[in-house]
């Protein structure tokens, strides 16, 4: 294919390969891979350079007679980087990631089962189902900065793939440079893993089997093997058990390979925090923005356990989460209105649901309901025993 037929895309491809390697014609595929990728381009932009025409060995390619005559910037080396093979780097790790303790944090459900398997600094794989707002990420964090130990979050995705968790090739500098993944930066540190959201992940993901086995990892792209160092462990949060979502709620979810799942030591389920525990959360917040109303934290709790009651009893389609009480303590220290904090906090539900929320809620901001009881329907019960009585 001549240069003037090639799509615009393609030839800003080979402008940036020409100013990264000024003076290369042949390349590997995962360095054009890569350019293309670095503009968010995709297959149909760069396969036009990977004809057989172009092909000089398996995986390299000639671009003799494409490439324009452009000067290179020249790019500095990281420190971090550690030579692999002539044309080969490997960047290594030296950035390490803890996380902070949270005032807000409150300690609850299976945390105190969490800790002792991150103290413990073995490797005990842990997948944590639950619905989405109700602190499984949060919990796992804030172990780990009250254990003092490093925390490497991965927000998995259909995406996600080899090259996200394990790691893959970049320019830098005009030489091929693998930059190694979350995962065998977290092995290497001996850091907690935590693979987040795992339910939404295709069968890319199963490049992980090994490393759920605890086994030292072949980075086949450069032929280096890591070794997990002592207190590596990995953590999965998902939405869902891992078998997808039965009642469609979570439509990203997929089925993950039984064998996968297999390989974590343990599951553990994390419900919704009990009321007491729940109030505790939300005064929390309160005193993270100054704020404090003790009523409106008792009337919004007992408005989320009644939406979550009804939920689970299949009466509605949205459930009120931990998060989203969160939520609303903060937009109502912003306009210091009840009633405008729910509704800005509810409203990518449809028009009946968040009707119907505000409704309940507006029963149990006038002592209608307390703690779940109409208080209507008891009074009316109560004044009918009077009037017996009085016959």
């Amino acid at each position: 294919m001549q240069i003037s037929e090639m799509k615009q895309s393609t030839k800003i491809i080979l402008d940036e390969i020409a100013k990264k390697f000024p003076g290369q014609t042949d390349f590997r595929r995962a360095i054009i891979e890569d350019v293309a990728k670095s503009f968010g381009y995709t297959q149909k932009d760069y396969y036009p350079l990977l004809t057989p025409a172009n092909r000089v060995k398996i995986g390299t390619y000639s671009l003799a007679g494409l490439l324009p005559e452009i000067a290179s910037v020249a790019e500095p080396i990281p420190a971090t980087a550690v030579q692999m093979a002539s044309s080969v780097t490997s960047v290594g790790n030296e950035e390490r990631t803890f996380a902070k303790v949270d005032p807000t944090f409150v300690a609850w459900g299976p945390y105190t089962d969490i800790m002792k398997i991150i103290k413990s600094e073995m490797f005990y794989p842990t997948y944590i189902s639950g619905l989405s707002g109700n602190g499984k990420t949060f919990m796992v964090e804030q172990a780990c900065a009250k254990a003092g130990r490093e925390f490497i979050r991965v927000q998995i995705n259909p995406e996600t793939d080899e090259d996200d968790l394990l790691g893959g090739f970049r320019l830098i500098n005009g030489e091929t440079v693998f930059c190694k993944g979350p995962v065998l930066k977290a092995m290497e540190n001996g850091a907690i893993l935590l693979l987040d959201e795992i339910d939404r992940a295709t069968n890319k993901i199963m490049c992980l089997q090994g490393v759920l086995e605890g086994k030292p990892v072949l980075v086949k792209k450069t032929g280096e093997t890591v070794e997990p160092a002592k207190g590596f462990n990995v953590i999965a949060t998902a939405n869902t058990k891992g078998k997808g979502s039965e009642d469609g709620r979570f439509t990203a979810a997929s089925i993950i390979d039984e064998a996968f799942l297999e390989r974590f030591t343990i599951s553990v389920d994390q419900k919704f925090p009990s009321a007491t525990i729940e109030k505790k959360i939300l005064k929390k917040h309160m005193d993270k923005f100054d704020i404090q109303d003790d009523e409106f934290v008792d009337r919004l709790v007992t408005w989320g356990d009644i939406i979550r009651k009804t939920f689970f009893d299949d009466g509605v389609d949205e459930v009120i989460s931990t998060r989203r009480l969160c939520h609303i303590v903060q937009t109502f220290s912003i306009f210091t209105d009840r009633m405008k904090a729910i509704d800005l906090c509810i409203s990518r539900f449809d028009e009946d649901t968040k009707e119907a929320f505000l409704d309940l809620y507006t029963k149990v901001d006038s002592g209608v309901i307390v703690d779940g009881e109409d208080t209507s329907q008891q009074q009316e019960m109560e004044e009918i025993n009077i009037y017996e009585e009085e016959d």
